[in-house]
């Protein structure tokens, strides 16, 4: 059996539970967009020097894997969507808080492309928002997702935010976008 196919020439794709659809239908795009993401946060934890960060994407990739079959699976689907859960959800938002409390720690905007590691999650950062964004047009289309799916989303962007300027700290990195600027949290910090 060949990777190849051809079905999917016409334009159409196979969703879980073999219901055929567009390529261009938001479900696609929104799954599409989380493997994009899985993908940017495989190549920032494939630069990333620092073992726990580098753990805790690992953990996080195969939870997208999860989560991208979650909303690959329509609700007339025979298969059962894998579920994200609360305690998902609370995994991202414990580590957002011990981030945060790190003694020194930006809690500013930051200019991205201030050190090679943390610029690479500023990609994935982008790419999550993107990915939330397209989840939500989905939802608001009419797709039926369990609502812990856009909770992930919207913490996950948080996260990898933190996990740049976490690596910038340890690197002794200054990343303020003002920096003649006294650092504080005036701003959103993750957009």
């Amino acid at each position: 059996m060949s990777i190849s196919t051809k079905r999917g020439d016409g334009g159409q794709t196979g969703l879980a539970g073999g219901i055929r659809v567009s390529k261009a239908d938001l479900r696609v795009e929104s799954y599409g967009t989380v493997d994009e993401l899985n993908t940017v946060l495989g190549f920032a934890r494939s630069i990333c020097s620092d073992a726990e960060i580098a753990a805790w994407t690992e953990t996080i990739q195969r939870t997208l894997f999860r989560l991208g079959s979650a909303l690959a699976t329509p609700p007339e689907s025979k298969k059962t969507p894998p579920i994200i859960s609360t305690e998902d959800v609370d995994f991202l938002t414990n580590l957002v808080h011990q981030i945060e409390a790190t003694e020194g720690i930006l809690g500013d905007w930051s200019l991205p492309g201030a050190h090679r590691e943390s610029a690479a999650y500023e990609i994935a950062r982008a790419v999550c928002r993107r990915a939330e964004r397209c989840a939500v047009r989905f939802v608001e289309s009419g797709g039926v997702v369990a609502p812990e799916v856009l909770m992930y989303l919207n913490r996950l962007s948080d996260l990898i935010w933190l996990f740049g300027r976490l690596i910038e700290f340890k690197a002794g990195v200054d990343a303020r976008l003002r920096p003649e600027e006294k650092a504080g949290p005036r701003w959103s910090r993750a957009w």
